[in-house]
Order: structure tokens, then sequence, then C-alpha cells
């Protein structure tokens, strides 16, 4: 019962994100939806993987701080096949850089990612 409410959690990020961010788009101008276009292609495959990217999304994201962005790049890491070994390094790279400020972060974090290995887990 406690997974079927913590992977709710999840689907309840994502559709409340989408929600939002069509929100965004019906309110924003031109700055606004370059900045959202920009935002999403910066993630696309280039000279380093999307993997890689959402890593350095995921840990700049710890710095600052940013729970909800935390979990959009702890989603994409995991939808980008991310180990559980790679994410402990990334996460202990966010944990130097940003501090012991950033403790509760890392444990959000890692709940998230339990979350989703146990969803899939249980598919």
């Amino acid at each position: 019962m406690n997974n079927d409410k913590e992977n709710d959690s999840i689907k309840k990020f994502k559709k409340e994100r989408e929600k939002l961010n069509d929100i965004v788009m019906r309110y924003g101008k031109i700055n606004t939806k370059r900045f959202f276009n920009l935002d999403s292609n910066v993630y696309k495959k280039g000279a380093l993987s999307s993997k890689t990217k959402e890593l350095i999304g995921l840990v700049a994201s710890l710095v600052l701080r940013c729970d909800d962005c935390i979990l959009y790049h702890i989603i994409r890491c995991f939808e980008e096949g991310l180990s559980d070994e790679e994410l402990e390094e990334a996460l202990s790279i966010g944990l130097v850089v940003g501090g012991s400020i950033t403790i509760p972060h890392v444990r959000r974090a890692y709940k998230h990612w339990e979350e989703l290995k146990n969803k899939r887990s249980n598919q």
C-alpha cells in the first residue's frame, strides 16, 4: 500500500508539472517561451549524452536546493538508465559542493530514486 502512495507522488508531480507548464505557456510571452525552449533543448544529446546532462542538472539542482528540480532530474536520470552507483557519485559531488545544508535534499533524492525503482520492480 505504501509503495502505491509513493508511486502516486511521482505521478502527481508529473501531472502537476505538466498542468503548471501549460498555464505558464498560456500567459508567457516570447521571452518565457524562449527560455522554456532553451531549457528543453539543452538536455538533448550533443557532445555530452542526455544522461550526463541530466546528472549535471541534478547536481546543480541539489546545490541550489530546488526540490522540484531535483525530483525532475531524478526522474529523468532514472529514465536515462542511471545506475545506483552513478547516482551516488553525482549526489556526493553535490553534497561536497553544496555542503551539509543539502543533506535534506539528498535524503529526498534517494527516497524518490527508491520509489522509482520500487515502481519498476512492481510492474
